[in-house]
């Protein structure tokens, strides 16, 4: 066995950007990393055994033996110090040394201020056997949660593992290839990407799943975004393959099909007079960028969820902006992972990394008020001045955020399939939440809320107020005319829809009053 050797991460050190970022404790600045002498397939089948048997030489050569056992009593927290020691113990034996990752799935960090980056592949965190046990409310049996808890890190771990990955075989089946007619046809839709009626469902299907991938491929290239950073397209494809893979393909509406579809969105919208005279190439990147990972590992449930399930992302973020923050450090750990910024300065690259957790966390609902209200300022002053870059990084938040809620402006068809996804996803939620005795959370309840009700209300208080200003943004501009005649007329499709369904309740309870229907009559006839 080769005799281990020290290896220094990067000082990947950075200022606090204000943007409310929890920080790391002081940790060491590097960690010690070692290439197994496995290779193939044969290192994931082997690798249990190869932990304990290095595991214990490792300690020894430390001198810092295991201690004995902790009680069941132990605390929450002593239990997720226990797992993050075994993940650490493992990344330290399998680390590979060009890695920009700490053995406990965080960036290296000496000193409070520190961007924190999460480790890739961190969900399933919603533990669905352990919510709901027979010990009192809150509380979890200690050994039970603890051995399913080091279960889930191992395989979270050779899920992640970058390493593993690599060893696997590029077998025919694992590659996407396509057939030549395939190919044409999604490439003819790439030709037509700056369209309003670009069908994201269709070309996932003709790209065998890799929308995402294919789209943020063919938009750098388009934009000249690889030859003006000098990216090395290798690192590009293992950069976006992650994010890709990291999206929850279970996820009925959250996933990587929606992620590629506010891709295609935010591509429009910065294709836009207005912008395209004004946003510089650092401006498209971090848009597309922003654009494609704004919900990568999103876990299907919202914040809400997690708060009153008390799951750590929640302690960890505050209770504020609890998933956006944990997208945005996802991606960092990611762009990390794949060195994709290696080659630019260390201040170049952190500075993008800031800005893109600004973009990502203003995606949060609950700070739409807050943008809008600003929005409207500076559109009623007439001070909007994009020659600016605090200016123009704020027109992108506000593309960003109408991108991510654009479905109501796609042509009735494109948009009813995402409305059925996402109130599907609500809906599983609710369902969950009833399972174990939760107060089931607004939207959730299948018995409850309808998906004609749920879009109605979404289109009135969250998107029309939005594109409006944006609309007063652009003009004249032929794409927000377009977007707003789907708008108007799918609400009034949707009101029809409401229609219908209260019409159909009324009838199986006869002494309820009769509903009156809402919206554009002729243009609702037009529902499929």
């Amino acid at each position: 066995m080769p005799v281990l050797e020290r290896l220094w991460g990067p000082d990947l050190r950075m200022q606090d950007s204000g943007l409310g970022v929890g920080v790391c404790p002081d940790e060491p600045p590097g960690s010690r990393v070692w290439t197994p002498p496995c290779a193939g397939l044969s290192l994931a089948l082997e690798l249990p055994a190869l932990i304990r048997q290095l595991r214990a030489a490792w300690r020894a050569r430390r001198g810092d033996p295991r201690g004995p056992e902790r009680s069941e009593g132990n605390s929450w927290v002593e239990e997720e110090q226990e797992e993050a020691d075994e993940v650490k113990e493992i990344k330290q034996v399998t680390g590979n040394s060009n890695t920009h990752l700490e053995a406990d799935g965080r960036l290296n960090a000496g000193h409070a201020g520190v961007l924190l980056a999460e480790r890739r592949g961190s969900y399933p965190p919603i533990d669905l056997q352990i919510l709901k046990t027979n010990s009192q409310p809150g509380e979890v049996q200690s050994g039970t949660r603890r051995k399913l808890k080091r279960l889930l890190s191992f395989q979270r771990y050779c899920h992640a593992s970058r390493l593993l990955r690599g060893l696997m075989p590029h077998t025919p089946g694992s590659l996407h290839l396509l057939d030549d007619d395939y190919l044409g046809q999604a490439a003819h839709m790439l030709s037509k990407v700056d369209t309003w009626n670009f069908d994201i469902f269709l070309f996932d299907r003709l790209t065998n799943g890799n929308s995402l991938v294919t789209l943020m491929c063919h938009l750098f290239n388009v934009c000249g975004l690889i030859h003006h950073f000098q990216l090395d397209m290798v690192k590009l494809h293992r950069f976006l393959g992650m994010v890709q893979e990291d999206y929850h393909s279970h996820n009925p509406y959250h996933n990587a099909v929606h992620a590629a579809d506010v891709t295609q969105a935010m591509y429009c919208y910065i294709k836009e007079t207005k912008l395209a005279e004004q946003l510089t190439p650092l401006d498209v990147f971090l848009g597309l960028m922003a654009a494609a990972a704004h919900d990568v590992d999103h876990p299907g449930v919202n914040q809400p969820f997690l708060i009153k399930t008390r799951h750590h992302l929640a302690s960890l973020y505050q209770n504020t902006s609890v998933l956006e923050s944990h997208h945005w450090r996802s991606t960092v750990g990611m762009l990390r992972e794949s060195g994709l910024l290696s080659h630019l300065p260390a201040d170049m690259s952190q500075d993008i990394e800031q800005q893109l957790g600004s973009l990502i966390l203003a995606t949060d609902i609950n700070r739409q008020n807050e943008f809008l209200i600003t929005l409207r300022e500076h559109l009623d002053n007439q001070d909007m001045d994009l020659q600016l870059a605090t200016h123009r990084h704020f027109i992108l938040q506000i593309a960003l955020k109408c991108a991510d809620v654009c479905n109501p402006c796609r042509e009735w068809e494109l948009s009813r399939q995402w409305s059925e996804r996402v109130c599907e996803e609500f809906y599983r939620q609710g369902d969950l939440e009833r399972k174990f005795d939760l107060e089931i959370s607004p939207l959730c309840d299948q018995q409850a809320d309808s998906v004609p009700a749920i879009q109605i209300g979404f289109i009135s208080y969250i998107v029309e107020p939005l594109f409006e200003e944006w609309q007063r943004f652009t003009e004249p501009s032929m794409l927000s005319q377009i977007m707003m005649g789907h708008l108007h007329k799918n609400k009034a499709c949707w009101s029809r829809l409401r229609y219908v369904h209260t019409l159909a309740e009324t009838k199986t309870h006869p002494h309820a009053e009769e509903p009156e229907p809402e919206g554009g009559q002729e243009e609702a006839e037009d529902i499929p």
